[in-house]
């Protein structure tokens, strides 16, 4: 009896604690459930299925889902679709699981699928929280992760490879995937490797003689040193930014005239390989003209938003083309520095983020006042003196400054080095027999009038104007507010023989902002139709300072000679004066025409604010641009840095971190990328990429298994080294390198190096390809002339771009026609003769010519089945040769070689060795 009641205790002990611990396991499993995340699992659904019809474009029922705000807001019903906590109280639950298609959402379209339904009614219930998508909130320090092993009492396997933090992050998402790193790549590759990452063509003899030689721990680290101290590495890096900064030598559209504008690429080849902090590269690039006393090279680096396109064109709206000059410089901006499609916004609000249409011209106000206005001569420009005219411009300034006021010196270096702030005669209007010829020049004939609206000429005794005449007897006037208004100034004109002339006029002037007409008069013109005087701009300005000095008629001298002489210039931004700023207004639908209502700068709200005491114009944009609450401009660069060494970025979408974009596949690593260059690496991007390189993710050998390639096909997750096709500039240098045929010569404008005959049409004046004389047909590729109709094509055809608009991401293509290319254009057959000529110095035995030829290319020997196809190829060529010398002659033309039937053989070997894909592919 009492072991049956002991018995039972413990079977009542048992089953009570038994059922504790399945309360206990059921209330943690409750407590652990994850709450549904917002970005990952809602957003992607509302933007895939909702959106379209509830967002930032149309608003149908009055439902919007662009945020939480508009989301809980009543509808048209005059209740809210979605009810916090309430899923079914909630309108979105019932028509997304109605079966009447009338009633059901998405409207004329698929279901939703359970399981979609299922995540909106848990997120509905717990409370419809919001979420701000990952790209928009501002970057914070990341932890690296801990390679550990058991309890963190053993070392883990994997520990010692990874062994930089840019690896522990690698290393800990390839456990997930359950992938391994691969083995270390072998000396040559990495060299070849890192020197087309890092200055876009192999490494000079010297610097690769080092590093194969050097056998310390440190011997990559030094080759990258090495190799980021060139001055190779801003022309490689300065392609890129190119493209971003839609670069070209001419203006664009049908016309597209030429352009000079090449200064700015080779400012900007100067700035990456000083290694300019990149919050400052930016910030002369969009504000340098508005920094303190802004030097040559802060005016010349604002020529990155003077590359949008002008029409020329006869009878084109100037002021179309001009605001669509500043849409472009803002789409640009964002896309290419921010990595974001804020140009969505310019008709409407933004589709998928939380982006307002007024924000998109709230941001435009910011670029809407520079002083250039489309025209011909692409003002504002930036005048180049000569050294000998450098030195009397410092002098004249000094002595102003001296006898004057500093502000009235900075006046005249400004006028002389800009010719600003002029105005332009295509700001005239109320024409009377006169009008802007080709719309671009105010030309007037007999009894002529124009108005020039709002001029301020306050205390003003000077007027200095660009006229030509064309012929001899004829009075210009000027008059305040009307024709007949009180007179201004007069003078009768001189004949200049249709030449281009600088006057100065005494001006009477009032007191305040008037209307100013032009008024021209010629007893000599004969016919209505005929042109007495051509305008290009005009200047207010004071009478030259202390008149009665000495000194006074040497300086005035200088200044007239400075201001008369035409050095090169260069188009670059400058920011009109306080009277002549621009109103900013809404676009309706995006149509410049059609404006609605007028808005002050600002940025858009979603990424924050502009710091305190900013300026409200260019430079506090980009100070908020720089600014490390920024949650795009690291991001977006570093993002581009790894794009360019590993193949793809951690986002693939480098022109989109949106919700649209692709999903970061370390979200982790890039933020801790962005932190460490904002904070620690304090922008420097010779920093940045060093981290990059010199870890074991990168090192990697880029061989893949076929089990890897199944998983992994896309090397997303790193298990190998990058393997990717040359862009268009490095095939193209890589074959002038390895045939010794490459210029160093840096620097100037573009050059026209071989191209086929009938690619340029111009359908206006007389510009040709001109073949460059010379080592400038060896140049780099970032030197090559590129006209925007008609780019180089080879480069083309290896996926360069036309630079029409930015370009923040190329994609890579692989084409029959690429291997034509590389087989028959005569860059490559040059380039394929001169390779053989540097293999033949190996001797005369045909194979270690051969042997000698791939080292060249590869900086590795040549495995024995590949010299054998290379052999048969070359024995197939001599035999072609031998029975037509002709060939030989033709291919050779006037140079003298040895048996040329046997040199053209090696040539044929040299161009397939040119072509091989371990050649045109970084692996």
């Amino acid at each position: 009896m009492k072991l049956s009641i002991l018995q039972n205790s413990r079977y009542f002990l048992f089953s009570i604690s038994l059922l504790l611990l399945l309360l206990l396991l059921a209330n943690w499993v409750g407590l652990n459930q994850e709450a549904v995340h917002f970005n990952s699992q809602v957003k992607p659904i509302l933007n895939k299925k909702c959106i379209s019809c509830h967002g930032g474009v149309k608003k149908n029922g009055g439902f919007s889902m662009m945020n939480r705000e508009e989301m809980l807001r009543p509808n048209e019903s005059g209740k809210p679709a979605i009810v916090p906590g309430k899923p079914a109280e909630s309108e979105l639950m019932r028509r997304i699981t109605a079966h009447d298609p009338e009633e059901r959402m998405p409207y004329e379209a698929s279901p939703l699928s359970s399981k979609e339904i299922g995540i909106l009614r848990q997120w509905i219930k717990e409370g419809a929280i919001w979420g701000t998508h990952w790209a928009y909130v501002p970057v914070q320090p990341v932890k690296v992760p801990a390679i550990n092993g058991f309890l963190g009492l053993f070392s883990a396997k994997g520990s010692s490879w990874a062994n930089t933090p840019i690896d522990k992050f690698i290393y800990t998402t390839l456990k997930e995937q359950q992938l391994s790193p691969s083995p270390r790549a072998d000396k040559a590759t990495l060299l070849r490797r890192v020197s087309l990452d890092l200055i876009g063509m192999p490494a000079p003899d010297s610097i690769a003689r080092a590093y194969l030689q050097d056998q310390s721990p440190r011997a990559f680290e030094n080759l990258v040193d090495a190799l980021l101290a060139s001055p190779r590495f801003g022309e490689r890096w300065a392609s890129m930014w190119l493209d971003l900064a839609r670069y070209a030598d001419t203006k664009g559209y049908e016309r597209d005239p030429g352009r000079q504008i090449w200064r700015y690429r080779d400012w900007l080849i100067r700035a990456l390989n000083a290694d300019m902090p990149y919050d400052q590269f930016l910030t002369e690039q969009i504000a340098g003209d508005l920094l303190p006393n802004p030097s040559d090279e802060q005016y010349l680096a604002t020529a990155f938003h003077r590359n949008t396109s002008t029409n020329d064109e006869g009878g084109t709206d100037n002021e179309e083309f001009r605001v669509a000059a500043v849409l472009d410089r803002v789409n640009t901006t964002f896309e290419g520095v921010l990595g974001t499609t804020f140009a969505c916004t310019q008709c409407h609000g933004h589709p998928y983020e939380d982006f307002k249409h007024d924000e998109y011209y709230r941001v435009l106000a910011y670029f809407n006042n520079t002083r250039d206005e489309d025209t011909y001569e692409d003002y504002p420009l930036l005048r180049h003196y000569p050294t000998a005219d450098s030195v009397k411009l410092d002098s004249l300034c000094t002595w102003v400054a001296k006898v004057s006021t500093p502000q009235r010196s900075m006046e005249v270096y400004t006028f002389l080095k800009t010719l600003q702030p002029s105005i332009y005669s295509i700001a005239g209007d109320r024409f009377v027999n006169c009008e802007l010829y080709d719309t671009k020049t105010l030309v007037m004939r007999k009894d002529a009038s124009a108005r020039f609206k709002q001029v301020d000429i306050s205390g003003k005794t000077k007027l200095i104007c660009r006229v030509k005449t064309h012929l001899d007897g004829g009075r210009w006037e000027i008059h305040q507010d009307s024709t007949n208004g009180p007179l201004v100034t007069a003078i009768d004109l001189p004949d200049t023989k249709r030449d281009w002339n600088l006057i100065e006029l005494d001006v009477k002037a009032p007191r305040g902002i008037h209307d100013l007409y032009w008024v021209y008069q010629n007893p000599g013109i004969k016919e209505i139709t005929q042109g007495g005087i051509s305008f290009d701009w005009f200047y207010f300005t004071d009478a030259f300072p202390a008149e009665d000095n000495p000194e006074s008629k040497k300086y005035q001298a200088d200044f007239w000679h400075l201001l008369n002489s035409r050095p090169p210039t260069t188009p670059i931004a400058i920011e009109n004066p306080a009277h002549m700023q621009r109103t900013t207004n809404v676009f309706e639908r995006g149509n410049w025409i059609v404006k609605g209502k007028t808005v002050q700068a600002g940025v858009p709200k979603l990424l924050g604010n502009v710091p305190q005491n900013a300026p409200n114009n260019r430079l506090g944009f980009v100070q908020w641009l720089v600014d490390k609450k920024n949650p795009l401009t690291a991001r977006t660069m570093v993002n581009r840095l790894w794009e360019q060494v590993f193949g793809m970025g951690l986002v693939e979408t480098l022109e989109d971190l949106g919700s649209q974009g692709a999903i970061p596949t370390h979200p982790e690593l890039l933020d801790y990328l962005a932190w460490q260059f904002m904070h620690q690496q304090q922008w420097s991007i010779k920093t940045a990429l060093k981290e990059m390189l010199c870890t074991n993710t990168y090192q990697q050998k880029a061989e893949a298994s076929p089990e890897l390639y199944e998983k992994d096909p896309y090397n997303r997750y790193y298990a190998r080294g990058p393997r990717v096709r040359l862009s268009a500039e490095q095939v193209r240098d890589q074959a002038l390198a390895l045939s010794g045929l490459m210029s160093t010569k840096m620097y100037g404008p573009g050059v026209m190096p071989f191209q086929p005959e009938g690619i340029w049409a111009s359908p206006y004046g007389n510009e040709k390809w001109v073949l460059s004389e010379g080592e400038d047909r060896y140049r780099r590729a970032v030197y090559t002339y590129h006209k925007r109709t008609s780019p180089y094509p080879s480069m083309l055809t290896f996926d360069g771009t036309t630079r029409d608009v930015c370009t923040a991401r190329r994609i890579r293509t692989n084409t029959p026609l690429q291997a034509l290319v590389t087989l028959n254009d005569p860059v490559y057959i040059d380039a394929a003769r001169a390779l053989a000529k540097r293999m033949r110095y190996a001797g005369t035995d045909v194979d270690r010519q051969i042997a000698r030829g791939y080292y060249l290319a590869l900086k590795c020997k040549i495995a024995p089945n590949k010299q054998a196809v290379l052999e048969k190829l070359h024995e197939k060529a001599l035999k072609k040769y031998r029975s037509n010398p002709k060939l030989a002659d033709e291919l050779f033309g006037t140079e003298k070689v040895p048996d040329p039937p046997g040199s053209a053989a090696m040539v044929v070997v040299a161009n397939a060795l040119l072509n091989l894909d371990e050649v045109i592919t970084k692996n």
